[in-house]
């Protein structure tokens, strides 16, 4: 059997869409005939054909619960959710205040949970139900130094997403994708130069950066028709991994 990844007719909501890993899986989604909502705090300054913008701060219920209700009563459906915003700066665990980890751990676990439900409550509607996606993190599976609250958060969303997949089963499928480094706008706040991020992408197997397009081809493929029996998992997207430290420190 042949099933082709046709979106035409379906609509996809990405928060957090406008750039980074959002604009890259918002682009791949329009290239598969979709119509995409993004959301997020300010309006981009343009959008492609079929991309439509809702202003919500994702930490807010309330608004959120009002975005989908939008979703749901201009286009009659919301086949796909990918919960996308999130990120953290850089912080030590030692020194960081209260009101920081809160934060952290409200953007980046809290208000997924809260785009989910609503999510869930006009899926469960539907005769076809929906696919619901997290963007995870490698900072669920690793160590994650200065940015220790976050790599917890995402720890969380695995958990949630195993959770979430039985609860809403079989309606809704959920499932997450965890990207290692990915090369975006923001990369040079990480790496540095590109000096600085061709010898990280030299770390890696796959010797390069994820690009973002390289997690929406994953979020086109898991909410797809090819992917039906996927749920209650996560995709690992690192390019083959980080290599152990000691093998660089090692002289034998």
């Amino acid at each position: 059997m042949s099933v082709a990844i046709d979106y035409s007719g379906r609509v996809v909501l990405v928060t957090g869409g406008a750039r980074g890993v959002g604009r890259g899986i918002v682009r791949r989604f329009l290239d598969a005939g979709a119509t995409v909502v993004i959301c997020g705090r300010n309006a981009p300054d343009a959008l492609p054909e079929r991309c439509h913008f809702i202003a919500c701060d994702v930490r807010d219920a309330e608004a959120v619960g009002v975005m989908v209700d939008e979703i749901g009563a201009r286009f009659g459906r919301l086949d796909v959710l990918v919960n996308n915003a999130g990120g953290s700066p850089n912080a030590d665990a030692a020194t960081a205040s209260p009101r920081f980890s809160e934060s952290i751990i409200r953007l980046n676990l809290l208000a997924p949970l809260h785009v989910a439900q609503a999510a869930n409550r006009l899926m469960q509607q539907q005769p076809d139900g929906g696919v619901q996606l997290f963007v995870a993190s490698v900072g669920a599976h690793r160590p994650s130094p200065g940015t220790a609250a976050y790599g917890a958060a995402k720890a969380g969303v695995l958990s949630l997403v195993s959770s979430l997949a039985i609860e809403w089963a079989p309606k809704v499928r959920v499932m997450a994708v965890s990207p290692g480094l990915v090369k975006t706008e923001q990369s040079h706040l990480h790496y540095g130069d590109d000096a600085g991020i061709a010898s990280v992408a030299a770390t890696i197997p796959a010797r390069r950066l994820a690009e973002p397009e390289d997690i929406g081809n994953a979020c086109v493929f898991l909410a797809s028709p090819l992917a039906a029996y996927a749920s209650g998992t996560h995709l690992l997207l690192h390019g083959g991994g980080e290599a152990p430290a000691f093998l660089a420190a090692a002289n034998a």
